[in-house]
């Protein structure tokens, strides 16, 4: 009678798997349903080395027990193990890096090591293996994540190569801002890769010049190439005995700045194509573009996870914490959710209220009341922005949902 009580708890139908990943091993350590340690493998990060692992796992199960998995990381270094466990139907979950830090700290443990760090995910797949997320591995929206990544990596960098083109170009051109009203605009960057100093100017006249505009887009052609060609006799001799050196580097410079701008092109074609397979129509609500809409499904994934907006507003950490205690009763700013999508959705609210340079074209006008009305109830401007943004959760929730358009609302009509 006590063997099939015990039998039937739900913690001795498995054994419990915890990986610690890297980028050429991963450690697995396993546990039983007690915390016993059963067994400790490290293998190779291939679909090779896989089968063998789980072998090794099933030896340590008899009949009537199943192994359950969990990794921390499972969209980068650990992404193809947890395709491989999941096309196998078996049971993979995620712990987080913090649950798997209080684990090792609450152990007497002095030293981190890849064999502890496994046994606290799998201490903790134990503990909390009914509250912790099944792992859904999807391609569309882990491909269109790696898209928004690469994408944000290139304009970080394109960011720096405009500052350096700048410091560049102050040494050669002192009045280079007069030039263009963009200084990475096409003819900008044709006429800085052409002409990378005012030595490459030496014997070109306001014809040949003119022409070079026409060629490449320019406006005011003529205009343009008087005005360039008085401020370089203004700013006076800027070479230098290294002078070909330093024109290499501004031209190289241009160079790379142009085709890091192709590459961000070709990424949001993909984005697009990808996003139009999810049938979503986030860029029907205004201040939200393309690459935020990429972004939006990126970090938010399957919208079906979230039951409603509240737990989609509590992931963003967009939704207060609340601390209780007694009589104590406060709300805090939730800093634990993903920053990631918070960041975008802060964003996404900015561009909402905003006015326009006279502030008489409004990118939201219900959004924007909504806000006003918010200040005008003795809100922050913080305040006013974390409220748009809860707001913004409830629209973009509904939308992914239903898979729907934006429709403006109208605006409540003056009490006036």
């Amino acid at each position: 009678m006590n063997n099939t009580l015990e039998r039937t708890h739900p913690k001795m139908q498995h054994v419990y798997v915890g990986c610690d990943i890297h980028r050429a091993t991963h450690t697995a350590v396993v546990l039983d349903c007690f915390f016993d340690k059963l067994f400790e493998i490290t293998f190779e990060n291939k679909p090779a080395a896989f089968d063998k692992f789980l072998r090794e796992v099933k030896k340590h199960c008899t009949k009537d027990t199943t192994p359950i998995f969990a990794l921390e990381d499972v969209h980068a270094l650990g992404r193809s193990l947890a395709c491989f466990l999941i096309e196998k139907k078996l049971i993979v979950k995620h712990v987080s890096g913090t649950l798997t830090y209080s684990e090792r700290k609450s152990q007497p443990i002095l030293h981190k090591t890849d064999s502890a760090d496994a046994e606290s995910i799998a201490r903790v797949l134990l503990r909390s293996y009914d509250k912790l997320p099944d792992i859904q591995l999807q391609d569309d929206y882990w491909t269109l994540s790696q898209l928004v990544g690469r994408r944000r990596s290139i304009v970080k960098g394109n960011a720096g190569l405009k500052n350096q083109l700048r410091v560049y170009l102050l040494h050669h051109y002192p009045s280079y801002k007069k030039f263009f009203n963009e200084f990475c605009c096409k003819t900008a960057l044709a006429f800085w890769e052409r002409f990378p100093s005012p030595t490459q100017l030496e014997g070109i006249g306001v014809l040949e010049l003119t022409q070079f505009f026409y060629e490449n887009g320019g406006k005011y052609f003529e205009q343009k190439a008087l005005q360039i060609l008085k401020c370089v006799a203004e700013d006076g001799s800027t070479a230098t005995k290294l002078q070909a050196t330093r024109d290499y580097m501004i031209s190289i410079s241009v160079k790379q700045f142009r085709q890091n701008q192709d590459i961000i092109e070709d990424i949001e074609e993909k984005m697009q194509d990808i996003l139009e397979g999810f049938d979503y129509k986030l860029q029907t609500l205004p201040g939200v573009n393309l690459v935020t809409a990429a972004e939006l499904v990126a970090e938010i994934g399957d919208i079906n996870r979230f039951s409603h907006a509240d737990k989609l507003a509590k992931y963003s950490g967009i939704s207060p914490v609340k601390y209780s205690s007694g009589q104590t009763d406060k709300n805090f700013n939730n800093r634990k959710g993903d920053r990631k999508l918070n960041g975008i959705f802060f964003n996404i609210a900015v561009t909402s209220i905003a006015t326009g340079r006279n502030k008489d074209k409004p990118v939201n006008p219900v959004i924007l009341e909504y806000y006003q009305r918010k200040i005008s109830e003795g809100k922050t401007k913080r305040q006013g922005i974390k409220a748009v943004m809860r707001r913004l959760v409830n629209i973009v929730f509904h939308m992914m949902k239903d898979k729907s358009e934006y429709r403006m609302p109208e605006l409540p009509e003056s009490e006036n």
